[in-house]
């Protein structure tokens, strides 16, 4: 187990109430999909739409991050958190599809730039050979947010609503983040001169940003799609109720909580680039297993696709942050964010175009051929495990 002084262990705690709040508040739309689909009569199309949509708020995040690179961590996290907050809790009042998609692109903005601003934090303060472990708690806690997702849904189903109103509760946390949380001591000792985008653009950095961009991105195409949509298919297509998908959800969750911790062990001991790449490949497969198959092929593919996933989590959360230098590492985070959510409306679109006529647990699969050609890419960056972070 890692080491910590009490500043560590005081940023640790307030990096992981921010991402908690993104966790819950980000799948809220995830575990209502398919009441959010009856309220407002939206088909296949129109829910791949609202996904495309909702990727493109990523947009956002890059200048908001290149803020955080220029003015320090704790003040960005801080406004992230109150921003998806304040958005969450006002769709609760939108009265169409459309005015979600709306809300929710500006929510997504926060939620990227949160998540990613945490995780260079946290890789940023934690010892060097443990900053996988740190990144595995970090997304442990974010599950937990989703967690607390997965137990109240069932219980107010289907007043989806009920659960964004609950977000106003980040709001209310939000001042302590910005209060409490200490400023990073890496990010103090750099001194930040010009601009991160042109620094990422010199030769060294920008091969390593175009190689991530695009393993991530054609990762969605299968990723996204599959995450969306899953509880919809398994309300659709196999006939589940909210309390058989928040089932599976927890037992995915319980496996994923536990895959978290064995992944940041796996990269801390073994490194960045193996793990990296064969987990990613496992993923595909169990992905792509889960809607090949009917109800228990389904529910098994879940549970692989939680752990492979999960435990993939911390592997590339400290191979991210020690590719790229301080001055710019939570623009390379929202850089890679925004290539994923371009992969992710491409995926989109193809099971929209595709599902009519493959269905949409086949549409999803095709997906799984891109996801495994983004993880040969990895073959290309180098190993980074326990080396000094650059400035």
């Amino acid at each position: 187990m890692i080491q910590l002084d009490r500043r560590q262990r005081v940023t640790l705690v307030w990096a992981s109430v921010a991402v908690v709040l993104a966790g819950y508040q980000g799948s809220i739309l995830v575990l209502a999909l398919p009441a959010i689909a009856a309220d407002y009569q939206a088909n296949i199309p129109a829910l791949s739409g609202l996904g495309s949509i909702l990727a493109l708020g990523t947009l956002g995040a890059l200048p908001l991050a290149a803020l955080a690179d220029r003015f320090g961590r704790r003040r960005l996290l801080a406004v992230g958190v109150a921003g998806f907050s304040l958005v969450n809790f006002g769709s609760a009042f939108a009265p169409s599809l459309a005015d979600l998609a709306f809300l929710k692109l500006f929510a997504v903005c926060f939620e990227v730039l949160v998540v990613g601003v945490a995780t260079a934090l946290v890789v940023e303060e934690a010892p060097p050979g443990g900053r996988g472990q740190a990144v595995s708690v970090l997304a442990l806690l974010s599950g937990l947010g989703t967690g607390i997702t997965v137990i109240a849904y069932p219980l107010v189903a289907p007043h989806w609503r009920w659960l964004f109103y609950a977000s106003a509760v980040g709001i209310v946390v939000a001042p302590f983040i910005w209060w409490l949380l200490p400023e990073g001591r890496t990010w103090q000792s750099v001194r930040v001169t010009g601009s991160a985008f042109r620094l990422l653009l010199e030769p060294r950095w920008r091969r390593r940003v175009v190689v991530l961009a695009a393993m991530f991105a054609l990762l969605a195409v299968l990723l996204e799609p599959a995450g969306l949509l899953y509880t919809v298919y398994a309300s659709a297509f196999l006939g589940w109720t909210p309390v058989d998908i928040s089932f599976l959800v927890v037992v995915s969750g319980g496996v994923g909580a536990v895959s978290y911790l064995a992944g940041g062990w796996l990269t801390d001991r073994y490194g960045r680039r193996g793990p990296a790449i064969a987990l990613t490949i496992a993923t595909a497969a169990a992905t792509s297993m889960s809607f090949a198959t009917a109800a228990v092929g389904f529910f098994i593919g879940n549970v692989l696709w939680s752990a492979f996933a999960s435990a993939a989590t911390p592997v590339f959360g400290a191979w991210s942050g020690e590719l790229f230098p301080t001055r710019a590492r939570a623009t390379a985070e929202a850089a890679i964010a925004l290539a994923g959510a371009i992969g992710s409306i491409a995926g989109l679109g193809l099971v929209a175009a595709l599902s009519a006529s493959a269905g949409l647990g086949g549409a999803i699969e095709l997906g799984g051929a891109a996801a495994v050609i983004g993880a040969l890419l990895l073959f290309l960056l180098p190993e980074t495990k326990q080396q000094p972070l650059p400035e």
